[in-house]
């Protein structure tokens, strides 16, 4: 017997509850490796999960403090002392006689990297579309998280002081960055 008030009818609020419900489930896994991965880009600058790399390379010889900086790629490049025809730098030495530089950087593990480049997908690559549909998503999804309760009741009102606290918090951050 069906209860006075009570309608199969599926309104607005019950797809978004269904579609936030269903989207939610898909994209857990997303969220857990592009967090892993924020978390990764956040530490960049550090050495965390990190080895040495030696690296030997041949380059012209006679090159300039300037012009060893771009064919190094190294990052605050700059001389510390000359003895000789060697060059000496905060991770390694040039030998402008023969062109040879050795020096050492900090890498990531090879399996870390695949998630550091996450955060780094560029238009033209493939996996973009991906990337693009997750954002999407996840957009929805905090949309979507309106529809959850009622308007009126308690649990939407505190939801709604979250969501300015949240978006408040956000401004701080651009702020003080």
């Amino acid at each position: 017997m069906k209860q006075a008030g009570n309608s199969n009818r599926k309104n607005f609020r019950w797809y978004m509850r269904y579609l936030h419900n269903k989207i939610g489930f898909v994209i857990v896994g997303l969220v857990i490796m592009y967090g892993l991965s924020g978390l990764l880009q956040t530490y960049r600058d550090t050495d965390l999960l990190k080895h040495e790399v030696v690296h030997e390379q041949q380059l012209a010889p006679h090159l300039t403090e300037s012009q060893l900086a771009p064919n190094l790629r190294i990052r605050d490049f700059k001389v510390i002392k000359t003895e000789g025809n060697i060059l000496y730098f905060g991770s390694g030495t040039y030998n402008a006689e023969t062109g040879m530089a050795k020096f050492t950087t900090k890498e990531w593990y090879s399996w870390l990297v695949p998630f550091t480049e996450l955060h780094k997908t560029s238009s033209r690559s493939v996996a973009h579309y991906f990337t693009t549909l997750f954002g999407i998503a996840l957009l929805f999804m905090s949309v979507s998280a309106f529809w959850m309760f009622k308007p009126g009741t308690k649990l939407f009102s505190s939801g709604v002081y979250l969501t300015v606290a949240g978006i408040i918090a956000a401004i701080i951050m651009l702020l003080i960055q």
